[in-house]
């Protein structure tokens, strides 16, 4: 039997609720996510005149106010006020999932400190959709989000991604993507599989897989293929020689305080390497 649906969709407890919304296609709006929206205090958007045309698509009169990145200090002691006044508000950014990449995780943390719930009201997230039509994440994942948007920046955030055990995660904007590929293929190995995923949900999305190294040729076949907001899925590192940096400092760590067996275990279930190969690298590092 189905589970029917409460009364209200808010919490007797004033409460700030973190609301999903659509990445583009207005079908991907949840039951829940319209409830709460209409039944709340007010709303804090990321770009008002922009909520106001996902509000009227769905009739929702609720009151909408700014929550940005230039004023989410001020807005966040804005809805602690409301909430002290036993209102509910909710959460949204442009398009997705507040709070992640997006403005909202600052004032998040403040009603977290000044002891209010915060709601997380889940729906699209333009990283999980993307991996869900990968093909790549069959483990562990990493999300980093936008990288740093001068050159000497990103290529150092690449260089220390490179040994993450798992598939990494990125988002990037139109008037970086090209720079972006081709950092991308100069840091890292170019047996790797890249996902390009673009206009997620909306009517010219693409979603198209290949080696790394052709990442940069593919964008610059067709004009077309920079548009848009782009989430970028990485294969994870392949395996090389020796161990990762991270696994040699923990197992020598380790090494000064317990016998080999043990420590080849315990370097094993901290940093995901082989126990086999820190046992006999253990075994090395001891015979030297």
């Amino acid at each position: 039997m189905l589970p029917t649906l409460p009364e209200s969709p808010l919490s007797k407890t004033p409460s700030l609720y973190v609301v999903a919304t659509p990445l583009g296609n207005l079908h991907d709006m949840s039951l829940r996510a319209l409830a709460v929206l209409k039944s709340a205090d007010a709303i804090a958007a990321e770009d008002t005149r922009h909520s106001q045309r996902l509000l009227d698509a769905f009739g929702i009169t609720t009151r909408l106010v700014a929550l940005h990145e230039h004023n989410e200090q001020a807005a966040a002691g804005l809805v602690i006020r409301m909430l002290e006044e036993g209102k509910h508000v909710a959460l949204i950014t442009d398009a997705g999932t507040p709070a992640v990449s997006d403005p909202g995780a600052r004032a998040v943390a403040r009603l977290q400190e000044a002891g209010f719930p915060v709601v997380p009201v889940p729906g699209a997230c333009a990283a999980i959709a993307a991996l869900s039509a990968s093909g790549l994440a069959d483990g562990a994942f990493h999300f980093h989000g936008f990288l740093p948007t001068k050159p000497v920046g990103r290529r150092a955030a690449l260089e220390a991604l490179r040994p993450v055990p798992g598939t990494l995660v990125f988002y990037e904007a139109p008037h970086r993507i090209a720079e972006t590929l081709d950092d991308l293929a100069a840091v890292l190995e170019p047996t790797r599989q890249i996902v390009v995923a673009r206009e997620l949900t909306k009517l010219f999305e693409q979603i198209a897989r290949m080696p790394l190294a052709d990442a940069p040729a593919w964008l610059a076949a067709d004009p077309n293929r920079a548009r848009g907001e782009f989430v970028l899925l990485v294969s994870a590192a392949p395996p090389g020689e020796g161990l990762p940096p991270d696994a040699e400092r923990v197992l020598a760590l380790l090494l000064a305080e317990l016998p080999v067996k043990q420590a080849a275990k315990l370097a094993a279930a901290i940093t995901g390497a082989s126990k086999n190969a820190l046992y006999e690298r253990a075994l090395a590092l001891k015979s030297a």
